[in-house]
């Protein structure tokens, strides 16, 4: 406690300020008492001696803080312990009697009138005080032990916490670079479907592809991004998937004004998206619509995608369409929001699926 030069001082202070306050208390009741027993005293004799005595204490409980320091509790020798604090504790005794005696010596007794000796003061506070000493020794002792172990145990939470901060932070990462591959081998076969019918359009996909892979695998990007920067990525991935399916795909954005800022996890649209186009559109011989929605209600921020497709073939079970990028979609929510958070893949009103996500709604500082 006492071996930290940023907290020194500071317990230096708080100490000081203790054995203050019992110096104005002990000093309130001597002259009170005194005057009880029709043996009155001055106002500044009561301080004088108060302040002796309490700061004499007070100098001392420095010295016990760092034999405290010095010599840690240790359950398996605890024998020796006691014993080594209680031949301190004798000689923090003797250090105080002797001190005080040295302070108060050549002043007057209250009781007799007489001038107070050094060896007077030596022989009649040795014995008297030996136990309230002992006491008072212990009282740091046991104060120190009590703080220790307080800030032990506050050490401990902060390190756990920190551990469980990790552990979220490396399942998150897992979670997102698994969606990576499922991708990748996506966009491959697109391009693998492109590249003999029209390599030029082959070389585009291509393009925009390391511009993805790019994006998604950049380490250095945070859990949450701004709704306009996950909608950036989803762009090129719709480039891609818009060139695979020309006139048969169409998107329709549609954002409430406000929530450009908003955070949200990164690489959350993508599986979404990629699971209607997929399983939706892409089976059906009809024109697909893919709505991609975000509002804001109230604290919560909603994502809805939408599509014309297939929809769930009658059947109202969403783990039927949770796939990697779903499943892994929904774990990463639990991970970053706990149970603050929904994710529902339903019937959409008219025909196809709908995936709506509720998020926390919180925003992106600006930058100054």
């Amino acid at each position: 406690m006492l071996n930290r030069p940023g907290k020194r001082w500071l317990w230096v202070g708080i100490i000081a300020t203790l054995w203050t306050f019992m110096a104005l208390l002990s000093a309130v009741s001597a002259y009170i008492s005194q005057a009880v027993f029709n043996q009155p005293i001055s106002w500044g004799t009561a301080f004088s001696r108060s302040f002796k005595d309490w700061y004499t204490y007070g100098l001392l409980s420095l010295g016990i803080l760092w034999f405290c320091e010095r010599n840690r509790f240790d359950g398996a020798r605890v024998w020796r312990w006691v014993g080594r604090h209680l031949l301190a504790a004798l000689v923090f005794s003797a250090g105080y009697v002797t001190t005080l005696s040295w302070l108060l010596s050549g002043e007057i007794s209250v009781q007799t009138g007489e001038i107070l000796t050094f060896s007077f003061l030596l022989k009649k506070m040795g014995l008297h005080y030996l136990a309230l000493n002992l006491m008072m020794y212990w009282l740091v002792v046991l104060g120190h032990l009590g703080w220790h172990y307080y800030t032990r145990y506050r050490e401990r939470e902060v390190a756990a916490a920190q551990l469980q901060k990790e552990l979220v932070e490396a399942r998150l990462q897992t979670l997102r670079m698994q969606l990576n591959p499922h991708f990748l081998f996506n966009a491959l076969h697109a391009v693998s479907a492109l590249i003999h019918e029209n390599p030029d359009l082959a070389d585009r996909v291509l393009a925009r592809l390391s511009d993805m892979l790019r994006l998604s695998l950049d380490q250095s990007k945070p859990q949450e991004v701004s709704l306009l920067e996950e909608l950036s990525f989803l762009e090129r991935y719709l480039e891609i998937e818009q060139t695979r399916f020309a006139d048969r795909l169409q998107v329709q954005q549609q954002l409430e004004p406000g929530v450009e800022r908003a955070l949200v996890p990164y690489l959350i649209l993508q599986p979404l998206v990629e699971n209607a186009i997929r399983h939706g559109i892409e089976p059906s011989p009809e024109p697909g619509l893919l709505r991609i929605r975000v509002a804001r209600k109230a604290d919560e921020l909603e994502l809805r995608v939408s599509d014309n497709g297939m929809g769930l073939g009658g059947s109202d079970k969403t783990p039927a369409r949770e796939g990697i990028g779903l499943s892994n979609t929904r774990s990463r929510l639990k991970h970053l929001y706990g149970e603050a958070f929904r994710m529902d893949v339903r019937e959409g009103l008219s025909r196809g699926v709908e995936a709506v996500i509720g998020i926390p709604f919180h925003e992106q500082p600006l930058a100054h």
